[in-house]
């Protein structure tokens, strides 16, 4: 694993437009569709036939996750590094402190954990791609691929450096595994330098890597 063998593209699905008129059109770039694919073309048509969901719906779905992006995480993570009052009602309540923000975080249970000098966390999901879709939105395919699942939780200071992340021999990493009931949120220890940045300018230091916690926020 190489960070040029990252893809940090979204998930299939989301460039499909799901018209009334044509429900079962898909274009599929690249080749005919994978296994993948096609259970969820499947799944979809069996939803529509059984009345369990229309295409209005899963288009109104759709747009909404699709605004649930890094964004919102990089938010919350700057305003936790501005307010100590705010970073501790965060790990106390995640859902409350988001809501704080206008940020809805509806769905699993979301802890935050926070990386410091004595230690680093980073999250995964050894059995599948359980993933804080709603501050993050759609995870990369590393992350759902089974040799980052495999490799982090048995080596991770050597996935870590495929990262470009290289920690102190004194800071302990901390593997944390998300589960269905409970996901993560890393907020990433705040750069060096930055005392003098807005809140806005400090979102822009804090990445979606960040906070999954395979990288640290970016320098200024």
């Amino acid at each position: 694993m190489s960070p040029h063998d990252h893809e940090h593209g979204d998930d299939h699905g989301h460039d499909h437009v799901y018209g009334d008129d044509d429900l079962l059109a898909e274009v599929f770039e690249g080749g005919p569709p994978d296994d993948y694919e096609i259970l969820e073309i499947a799944l979809r048509e069996l939803l529509f036939d059984k009345g369990v969901i229309t295409p209005a719906e899963l288009r109104a779905k759709i747009v909404e996750w699709d605004g649930k992006t890094p964004e919102n995480g990089a938010r919350i993570v700057a305003h936790a590094w501005v307010d100590p009052a705010y970073k501790q009602r965060l790990k106390d309540d995640f859902y409350s402190a988001a809501a704080e923000l206008d940020i809805d975080t509806a769905g699993p249970q979301l802890v935050a954990v926070e990386s410091t000098d004595d230690v680093h966390h980073v999250f995964c999901c050894t059995l599948c791609s359980c993933y804080p879709r709603a501050v993050l939105g759609i995870p990369p395919e590393w992350y759902k691929s089974k040799e980052y699942r495999s490799r982090i939780v048995v080596d991770p200071r050597s996935v870590l450096s495929e990262f470009g992340t290289t920690l102190p021999d004194h800071t302990d990493v901390r593997v944390i595994d998300n589960t269905a009931e409970s996901r993560y949120f890393v907020i990433p220890k705040r750069p060096e330098g930055t005392e003098g940045l807005s809140e806005e300018e400090l979102a822009k230091l804090v990445t979606r890597d960040s906070i999954i916690g395979v990288t640290e926020a970016l320098k200024p």
